[in-house]
């Protein structure tokens, strides 16, 4: 207990925060190559075998890496329950697609090659693609809403209202744009994955289609920045600030304003740290994809993950998701979170939890470390999709 009295309420909400950061962008890097490996599934490979490799490539692992998944859907329900509240209540139609799409994977996996039918082949390589293409792009598209200001508000009794109608009014223009970016980004580290562990036609292919992506992420990102700057208003307190007081979100003021989202950047000079790597990741990926260093490329592109999404929090911290119809009603990390216990019991089990996690993770990639072998495929040997 002399622990719990060290963490204060207010360092505690920081370090959840940070951590849910930590979680979010664990799925974008574990989870993201495989979802780019299945969104370039029908480019980079063009006969049955060839598919089978790209396919291959991500089979043993994909599964696993949907634990990141599984811990930030598990950390926001724990840490932030009315963020929880809000996002999939509010968001219910976009967590559904998400959802529809995510089950295609496993099907997809299992069913492509129960019969030599090339239309029922071609059809779940399709589904593949589907359920790779339609989480990152809507994902992405939740982000940008989710910096724009979600529709909602708090009624006196802490009741929560969603003031939005259907799942197109997320579809717009800005929200789009971050959609492509989310799509770009995953794209350009499957890319790198397929570099790293398939050879012959598919690797380059997947070459020359990763450094696309990485200069479609560098013209994105740099495209959303300059967006957000001059036509998305940002939300700021105007009120004191209580770090440590009750997760109450209506007591508060907030405003909205433009350039907000860039105050941090001057206040706090390191966070310019984040948008950096998110350009310097991509750029670096496009010059190792294009040497053939499939490692340090693959490493690049997850700090350019890293760099993007980190960019997100840093801009809007202290706020988690704002609110367009009550400015008021937003969520943040002074008023948003489980009690001081709560926090600090999930802390403990993280703790011990979590590196018994990446040291199993770290075993199984060691153990599969190494190429596709193609030939052992086509004979048919092991357990190949």
């Amino acid at each position: 207990m002399i622990l719990h009295t060290l963490l204060d309420y207010e360092t505690l909400r920081v370090i959840w925060w940070v951590l849910l950061g930590v979680l979010l962008i664990g799925f974008a890097v574990m989870d993201g190559f495989d979802l780019g490996t299945a969104m370039l599934l029908p480019f980079v490979a063009e006969t049955d075998l060839e598919r089978r490799v790209v396919i291959n490539s991500v089979g043993p692992v994909w599964e696993g890496n949907q634990v990141w998944l599984i811990l930030g859907g598990g950390a926001v329900f724990a840490a932030w329950p009315p963020l929880y509240a809000v996002s999939f209540s509010g968001f219910y139609l976009a967590m559904f697609a998400i959802l529809f799409a995510l089950i295609l994977r496993p099907v997809g996996f299992k069913y492509r090659s129960k019969r030599e039918d090339p239309r029922w082949r071609a059809s779940w390589d399709w589904a593949l693609f589907v359920g790779g293409l339609v989480p990152a792009l809507v994902t992405g598209v939740a982000v940008g809403n989710v910096l724009q200001g979600a529709n909602f508000h708090f009624g006196p009794d802490l009741r929560i209202f969603y003031d939005g109608t259907t799942l197109f009014e997320l579809l717009n223009p800005f929200g789009l744009l971050c959609g492509l970016l989310s799509v770009a980004m995953l794209v350009m580290h499957g890319a790198n994955w397929l570099l790293l562990k398939t050879d012959g036609v598919v690797s380059e292919r997947a070459r020359t289609f990763g450094g696309l992506a990485a200069v479609a992420v560098i013209a994105l990102f740099a495209l959303g920045g300059l967006w957000l700057w001059l036509g998305v208003d940002g939300y700021r307190f105007v009120s004191a600030v209580v770090a440590d007081g009750p997760s109450n979100p209506l007591a508060k003021t907030v405003e909205r304003a433009s350039g907000v989202w860039f105050e941090n950047y001057g206040t706090m000079s390191w966070t310019l740290i984040a948008p950096a790597l998110g350009f310097l990741g991509a750029l670096a990926s496009l010059g190792f994809s294009q040497g053939r260093k499939a490692v340090p490329a693959l490493l690049s592109s997850a700090l350019s993950i890293f760099g993007v999404i980190s960019t997100v929090g840093v801009s809007m911290f202290p706020f988690i998701l704002p609110s367009w119809t009550d400015p008021k009603s937003s969520l943040t990390v002074w008023d948003a979170s489980s009690s001081h216990l709560t926090l600090f019991i999930m802390l403990v089990a993280t703790v011990i939890f979590l590196p018994l996690i990446l040291a199993y993770t770290t075993w199984v990639y060691r153990v599969l470390w190494g190429k596709v072998d193609e030939r052992a495929i086509a004979r048919g040997d092991g357990h190949a999709y």
